[in-house]
């Protein structure tokens, strides 16, 4: 996750003088325009919907901000190209850290336990929280969407599944596949 991405389409900034010393609370929700912007930078049908709840506090490191995004999307399925919606809903732990300089890269490395947050780097005095919101989203998305007709469509493509593969590699052994070759090759 970056935050100074370039003319983010959902951008939210937040001035770090306006994050108190106690624990800070900011909802947001992406607007018709961006969500379309958003859409075409993932590469999916339509975003219907974004919302995020953040819970900001400062720390020594940065600003920790924990929270919720919310989604409604439109993707494509992979094998049919037919329209699949999804309600993205994830939480999150991000860990807002100033951006090394030049000469410090490297030098402050320390490593994140299980339980830590996400880092995110900024530059600068404001954080942005849409963009992190987007990318959280983004992160909720399948990589590999799917609708109830793609199992069908491969098996018409005559594409077989993980299990078929098996199943005829258990029952041909380890040289069924040589002894094929050597029958088409005998046969040419």
């Amino acid at each position: 996750m970056t935050s100074d991405a370039v003319n983010p389409e959902l951008s939210r900034p937040l001035r770090l003088d306006q994050i108190g010393a106690g624990e800070s609370k900011v909802d947001i929700h992406a607007e018709p325009e961006e969500r379309a912007a958003l859409a075409r930078r993932f590469d999916i049908v339509s975003v219907e919907r974004l919302e995020a709840q953040f819970t900001l506090r400062r720390d020594a490191a940065g600003v920790v901000a924990r929270g919720h995004v919310s989604g409604a999307v439109t993707q494509a399925c992979i094998v049919t190209d037919e329209p699949l919606p999804v309600r993205i809903e994830e939480d999150f732990a991000i860990r807002f850290v100033p951006e090394p300089s030049d000469g410090a890269a490297g030098e402050d490395e320390f490593e994140l336990s299980a339980d830590e947050c996400d880092t995110v780097f900024y530059t600068g005095g404001t954080i942005d929280l849409g963009e992190a919101a987007a990318e959280t989203l983004a992160l909720g998305l399948d990589p590999y969407p799917r609708s109830p007709n793609a199992a069908a469509a491969l098996r018409e493509a005559g594409v077989i599944s993980e299990e078929e593969a098996r199943r005829q590699a258990a029952e041909t052994g380890p040289f069924g596949g040589l002894a094929a070759l050597k029958d088409k090759l005998g046969k040419a």
